[in-house]
């Protein structure tokens, strides 16, 4: 059986939930709780070398990280559903919007960073809902001006079927949403949002619905 190594608000291993869903695929969930720092024990660094999440472990042993790759190698090894277009520019196109969501936007965002500005840095809760805003301001921007300008653009952030970019920007809508952002700047953002929600494999794979969430 495979298996997942994540944690329920973790928009990293939110993202391979999806993947996995949308491909049909069984798999085991392993909780590691982010909040009591369970991603530092010795268990976790030996499957994760930077000490975070998630790790996926094939039924054959191979333990895999990094989110991206780690979609892009369920893509190769499972390759029905596609999340990636067949033609070369399509494929350009959805990774730079995935790109946009995991480089750009999350890596500012995440638990160890906010947890640094607070604990190392003393910035107060004020400040660093902020710091948040700004940077999901900053990266939904560029991502709304993408989305509703190109051609490429359909029911999901390529064509009318999800791709690896919808499985980002999901995860990262939710967390902008969870800090409370303002985004009724951003209608294309929020109707592919409603689109891809309205989908089993996004429904069972949402926070909410994970088991270390209770």
């Amino acid at each position: 059986m495979t298996t997942l190594y994540g944690y329920f608000r973790s928009s990293a291993a939110y993202r391979v939930r999806i993947a996995l869903n949308l491909k049909g695929l069984a798999y085991d969930q392993v909780p590691v709780n982010l909040v009591k720092g369970e991603q530092r024990t010795e268990a976790n660094v030996a499957r994760h070398p930077q000490g975070l999440v998630p790790t996926l472990e094939t039924d054959d042993g191979v333990q895999l990280i990094q989110s991206l790759a780690i979609c892009e190698f369920l893509d190769e090894v499972h390759p029905e559903p596609p999340l990636l277009p067949a033609d070369a520019e399509g494929r350009a196109r959805v990774r730079a919007l995935a790109q946009l969501v995991a480089c750009e936007i999350h890596p500012l965002n995440n638990l160890r960073v906010l947890k640094y500005l607070v604990g190392e840095l003393g910035v107060g809760e004020e400040a660093k809902l902020a710091w948040y805003r700004h940077w999901i301001a900053e990266g939904f921007d560029a991502l709304e001006g993408m989305l509703s300008r190109e051609a490429g653009t359909g029911d999901f952030c390529h064509g009318d079927t999800p791709t690896l970019a919808d499985l980002c920007l999901v995860p990262q809508v939710f967390n902008a949403e969870r800090f409370a952002c303002d985004l009724s700047a951003y209608p294309t953002i929020q109707r592919i949002t409603a689109n891809c929600r309205a989908l089993p494999a996004f429904r069972q794979a949402a926070p909410e619905a994970q088991p270390d969430a209770r």
